[in-house]
């Protein structure tokens, strides 16, 4: 595997404990800039863009072993040993396969609303619907929201995912490779199979109270010293709709460890 050298943002000291944050699947280091900030107050923490994703390269591959390899090489580039590591959705699998094969190199590890699971949903309608906006002859942001109404109703995912619409020379373009995410996406719902790996050690599982992503059992099949908390009235996005809530569990996770 050949890794890419990822682009991030950092926050903290460099003296504090180092924690790694990975986004999730069309998301970037941007969308968890409030929650880094909070977190800084007591470690360094380095939000990371994934391979395909924000301003690190594209790679034809987009899988967890890679994605997981990118960490790895991150990681020794900047000296650091040992890593703490909160993933979100995507995020999550590649910190959870990182843990499992890599577990020398990890901390504590949280996990944010996912499982080790492949799960039965697709991308495909969604990266067909960005496909088919006309970013060539668009002339505004809104332009592009209304065309992606239909096909994705809720106005602030909408938004989400037009952060990856940006504009040069006069002419919007898609910072992602859709063709590269379009080939690679059965591999992010997906999950590797682990033949019986485990990771014996303590592991925060924090879910949105009405998400169904958490897969309890699959859970404590691969980490059996799992905990597992919920955050009430909030969904896959929940360090977006409660970031306090968020950073206080994680912060009290790290703390009492």
């Amino acid at each position: 595997m050949r890794a890419v050298e990822l682009a991030f943002e950092s926050f903290g000291e460099p003296g504090q404990p180092p924690l790694l944050i990975i986004h999730g699947f069309l998301a970037a280091s941007r969308n968890w800039r409030t929650v880094a900030r909070q977190l800084a107050l007591s470690h360094h923490v380095y939000v990371l863009d994934m391979r395909n994703h924000g301003n690190s390269p594209h790679a034809e591959l987009l899988d967890y072993p890679n994605m997981a390899n990118d960490l790895l090489a991150f990681m020794d580039k900047h000296k650091i040993a040992v890593a703490h590591l909160l993933g979100h959705s995507m995020g999550g699998k590649v910190a959870m396969w990182f843990a499992l094969h890599y577990p020398a190199r990890v901390g504590h590890l949280i996990v944010a609303d996912i499982a080790p699971v492949s799960y039965q949903h697709s991308f495909d309608a969604l990266v067909a619907a960005l496909s088919e906006v006309p970013v060539a002859s668009i002339g505004n942001r809104k332009q592009a929201e209304e065309a992606l109404a239909d096909a994705v109703p809720d106005l602030a995912y909408r938004q989400f995912l037009l952060q990856n619409l940006l504009l040069k020379d006069g002419t919007y373009y898609w910072r992602i490779n859709l063709d590269i995410i379009q080939k690679n996406a059965h591999h992010i719902v997906g999950f590797p199979e682990l033949g019986g790996t485990n990771f014996s050690r303590p592991v925060l599982f924090i879910g949105g109270g009405n998400s169904k992503y958490l897969h309890k059992q699959a859970i404590a099949t691969v980490f059996p010293q799992a905990s597992i908390s919920e955050i009430p009235d909030t969904g896959h996005w929940l360090y977006v709709e409660a970031p306090e809530a968020f950073c206080g569990l994680v912060n009290d996770w790290l703390a009492d460890r």
